[in-house]
């Protein structure tokens, strides 16, 4: 019979000699100092978060636990340096052996030590996006799919879709049916892909993000004795934004942690809103359910807001059923300014009032441009404000994306407007031409050269009819359906040739033939074809296509800068942003635009009537309002011109009802026209 012995360890005297009742607030130290089990921390937004996770660290090694029985795991890699070095600056010991990082690099370093288990050897390779897309146009041409008559998605959409696949434990049918619909055709194709993938992957020796996820899941659940051997390893579990957890990162967390070890689940309910990329915020909601013995804190003291903003912020949010009831109080003592609701007369009027209110803000009260930022739902609806900073020389810039104009979707439909103007603009020709299947460089260029030595080239109108011309052109076999809807969408551009207006052009091209090309080429097709109906709503503020045109070619020559000066040699800059961007980030002045039904709350979600998506819409409301300091300016257009079917009188957004109106200040915003000639 094998004898028991264990080494006695001497628990620490404290490494770090902090005055933990001292140091933190009464709500953090309550969370710092919870007794050993499952506690859930409820962090609400500014409330410091990041000092109650790295304080416990602290805590834990002044108590006696060793840095390597602590396992700490964030959502990025900045958070998980940030964390650790506050730590080092908080004890006198050694933390080298602390596992800190994301969960793909924790995974990352499980599976390196045990990837014989699960069929890979120890020197695999991690698949970025472009490995993955290569790999996967291999598999692709593997499949002998047939896609002369229909397009098939190409590799960075199905990238995607298998990855919300394995992060949210869905079906192929069920992320199909709720996400891309119109790919539901190809479904049987869609499985033979994925699983030949999966193969390959093996095959090369090669895990992408998602693998090392699900591959550390199984080999715990498949492998008892490496799950003891982690297990024992991780004593005490501390997880950062756990409201953001997927399916997969949730079953990681409860193998690590089993019935024994001691897990601190630090997050906001109230702040989950990457549903669309798996994360669940039931997770957070249910942790008592998950763990039955488990105890929450929360953590409502805000160190960034002053009451006015948080009161607006407290009010919006509990509208919300599903949440943890908190109630944020400000740390400042001194009174702010009431939030600001301000209407205005049109889309083209808010910019205005935005551009003109950073001014008065630098100019008057000395806030800093970097110290402002102008939000939105999504990033169409910066558009506007773009170009009236630019006017302005505001500088200013974007964390949403490329500036409106340097989209590659922008571009691709401008490449049909140019080219029907202008005849000889090669580059145009073949960006157009390049966008059919089966149409790549070399067919181009050979399309490109019998156009050039066509007579017809050197007219300066255009044809009568495009597709005269161009029918007879050799293309392949994959290409030709394509290639004539491609010649009567340039009928519809000069019908008769006669000019139509930027705006029915940019229409006819992204119902011809663009739109298809979004579906299949593009993972947020739904945003960029966002994008190009708000260019059709700007094309129709002009009547000459030569003068849309040169718009467009200076708004994106400018890059956001009078005389064309790049926005990088300015340091001061306004920061326009996407809210899912800015989540995390705060500003003294936060300009909230677009707060119009349809807009935000998004349509879509209005449109399928789900009490969850709608809930998770309004948390994006109440993570835009405590993104600010300061000042809080909350504005909606009255009115949104369309191209075809009139002005639109704009409902406010509901969001807007969500709280009372003695929260806000009503501005009355006019238009007063001032003459800027002296003479």
């Amino acid at each position: 019979m094998a004898r028991e012995y264990k080494i006695q360890r001497k628990a620490s005297s404290s490494v770090s000699g902090i005055d933990y009742e001292r140091a933190l607030n009464e709500e953090q130290y309550r969370a710092v100092t919870s007794a050993p089990g499952k506690v859930l921390v409820i962090a609400g937004a500014g409330s410091g978060k990041t000092r109650t996770l790295t304080y416990r660290v602290s805590w834990l090694l002044d108590h006696g636990e060793q840095a390597r029985n602590i396992l700490l795991l964030t959502f990025t890699n900045k958070a998980a340096r940030e964390m650790v070095e506050r730590v080092k600056s908080l004890v006198e010991g050694d933390v080298a052996d602390l596992w800190a990082g994301t969960f793909h690099s924790i995974c990352n370093r499980i599976l390196r030590r045990h990837a014989e288990e699960i069929g890979f050897t120890k020197s695999f390779s991690i698949l970025d996006r472009d490995d993955q897309k290569s790999l996967m146009k291999g598999v692709i041409a593997g499949c002998d799919i047939d896609t002369k008559e229909r397009r098939f998605p190409k590799p960075d959409v199905l990238i995607s879709l298998y990855s919300l696949i394995a992060n949210t434990g869905s079906s192929l049918e069920e992320v199909l049916v709720a996400r891309y619909p119109y790919f539901i055709e190809w479904m049987d194709e869609l499985e033979t892909v994925r699983v030949d993938y999966v193969r390959k992957k093996r095959a090369t020796n090669s895990l992408d993000f998602d693998d090392m996820l699900q591959l550390t899941v199984e080999l715990l659940k498949n492998q008892p004795q490496i799950l003891e051997i982690y297990r024992k390893r991780f004593r005490n579990i501390l997880v950062d934004e756990y409201q953001d957890t997927n399916a997969v990162q949730s079953e990681l967390i409860d193998l690590l942690s089993g019935a024994s070890n001691s897990l601190m689940a630090v997050g906001d309910d109230s702040q989950s809103i990457y549903s669309w990329r798996g994360a669940e915020v039931d997770h957070i909601l249910n942790f008592q359910k998950r763990y039955p013995d488990s105890v929450i804190h929360t953590i409502e003291t805000n160190y960034r807001s002053v009451p006015e903003i948080l009161d607006l912020s407290n009010a919006a949010i509990s509208a919300n059923k599903m949440r943890f009831e908190k109630n944020l109080k400000s740390s400042r003592s001194e009174i702010g300014a009431r939030p600001a609701l301000v209407a205005v007369e049109d889309p083209i009027s808010q910019a205005a009032f935005v551009a003109q209110r950073m001014l008065e803000l630098r100019d008057e009260e000395g806030v800093d441009l970097t110290e402002m930022a102008v939000l939105y739902r999504a990033h169409f609806q910066s558009l506007e404000i773009q170009m009236e900073l630019t006017r302005r020389g505001i500088p200013f810039s974007i964390t949403s994306g490329l500036r409106f104009f340097e989209q590659a979707h922008i571009k691709d439909v401008a490449a049909f407007l140019r080219f029907v103007t202008n005849r000889k603009d090669e580059v145009s020709f073949k960006r157009m031409v390049e966008l059919l299947p089966g149409c790549g460089p070399g067919v181009a260029e050979k399309l490109w050269r019998k156009w050039s030595n066509d007579p017809l080239s050197e007219n300066t109108q255009p044809p009568e009819k495009w597709s005269d011309v161009f029918s007879g052109y050799p293309v392949p076999k994959k290409s030709a359906k394509h290639w004539e809807q491609f010649c009567h969408t340039l009928d519809e551009l000069s019908p008769n040739g006669v000019l139509a207006s930027p705006s029915e052009m940019i229409f006819s091209v992204l119902e011809g033939v663009y739109d298809d090309f979004l579906k299949e080429t593009f993972e947020n097709y739904e945003g960029r074809r966002a994008d190009i109906e708000q260019l059709i709503q700007y094309g129709g503020t002009f009547d000459d296509i030569l003068d849309f045109l040169a718009q467009l070619s200076l708004m994106s020559a400018t890059d956001g800068e009078p005389n064309g000066r790049r926005a990088e040699n300015d340091h001061e800059k306004v920061t326009l942003s996407s809210i899912h961007q800015a989540k995390g980030l705060e500003w003294k002045a936060v300009f909230l635009i677009w707060l119009v039904d349809g807009q935000f709350p998004n349509g879509r979600i209005l449109e399928a009537d789900d009490d969850a998506s709608f809930e998770e819409e309004r948390r994006l409301f109440y993570v835009a309002l405590t993104r600010a300091k300061d000042q809080l300016y909350l504005s909606y257009p009255m009115m949104n011109p369309k191209s075809y079917t009139g002005d639109i009188l704009c409902r406010p957004s509901r969001f807007l009802d969500d709280f009372p109106k003695e929260l806000v200040e009503i501005w009355n915003v006019g238009n007063e026209w001032v003459d800027d000639d002296p003479f």
